[in-house]
């Protein structure tokens, strides 16, 4: 008989992180157009950590040691991503970060011991050749921006992976808001240091456009989403996360068209299918052996 997944609360929460992760990259490119990267991100992860500080009480006490380390991971990806960004197209960024999930099964490997399927490698090949495509529909050459965005892609499959295992290990259940609540608080004031030791605080904008973007990202693809994250990877697998992930740059792609007016032309769609292919191939459950004829005598 073979095993088939069920798709739950978890996997919806994760479902509808991906479309609105993809919708993110657009709304975060306009943002950083009228503030720094660094203030943007202080101010984005500080509103967050603050909304949800009342859930540190009582149990929520036990997500301060798998959060802080795993705050700092978190950090290094949004400062990675975010300057990536500013620095690339929004749907080129929405596909790049999807080479997260090709590898997670690797990450997985090493982080928790659980060793992947000959075909993740296969998956790995056909999602840099994806990569390749894209960025040769985008751009002549590849950019500071790429790179930083690939860089976030990497640390994205070691994050999920660091957090189940710190999630595993812990003594009693954390609360996926409590856990939110240390690793946004984390990335918001160590980005908020390092913007006064920086280039120094600076006038908020009064655009509406900023404070609508930055109330969207706040409630929507910050707290919404590292909660769904959180709740998810407490209860299933670091690459059935990927898995459910791999939407996420067909989402952007689409959005940053319609946003921001972006194209990536022929070899652009062509290498963003591919990365999506191999998010998918290389994360699909195996099916399990079937006996039944077996048993049979057959």
């Amino acid at each position: 008989m073979s095993q088939r997944p069920t798709f739950g609360l978890a996997e919806g929460l994760l479902l509808a992180t991906a479309l609105v992760w993809g919708t993110s990259y657009a709304v975060v490119k306009d943002a950083v157009v009228l503030y720094p990267v660094l203030g943007y991100l202080a101010l984005r992860f500080c509103l967050t950590a603050a909304l949800l500080l009342p859930t540190l009480r009582g149990e929520g006490r036990r997500a301060w040691r798998p959060g802080i380390p795993t705050g700092l991971l978190l950090l290094a990806i949004f400062l990675a991503e975010t300057y990536g960004v500013a620095l690339t197209s929004a749907s080129n960024a929405a596909f790049l970060i999807s080479l997260c999930v090709a590898l997670t099964p690797f990450a997985e490997w090493w982080l928790l011991g659980q060793r992947p399927e000959a075909r993740a490698l296969g998956a790995a090949t056909l999602a840099v050749a994806g990569a390749g495509l894209l960025t040769r529909g985008v751009t002549l050459s590849f950019n500071l921006g790429d790179g930083l965005i690939l860089l976030a892609a990497v640390l994205r499959a070691v994050n999920v992976c660091v957090v189940r295992r710190r999630l595993q290990q812990a003594s009693a259940p954390v609360p996926a808001l409590a856990l939110t609540a240390v690793q946004t608080g984390v990335v918001g004031l160590a980005c908020l240091l390092l913007f006064v030791l920086g280039p120094g605080l600076a006038p908020l904008p009064i655009q509406p456009g900023f404070w609508l973007a930055t109330g969207y990202l706040v409630l929507f693809c910050t707290l919404g989403a590292f909660l769904a994250q959180n709740y998810a990877l407490g209860r299933t697998s670091a690459t059935r996360v990927a898995l459910l992930m791999g939407a996420e740059p067909l989402f952007g792609a689409l959005f940053a068209s319609f946003w921001l007016d972006e194209r990536l032309g022929l070899w652009g769609w062509l290498g963003g299918l591919l990365i999506v292919i191999a998010s998918l191939w290389g994360t699909l459950p195996r099916r399990a052996p079937d006996y039944s004829n077996t048993i049979r005598g057959k």
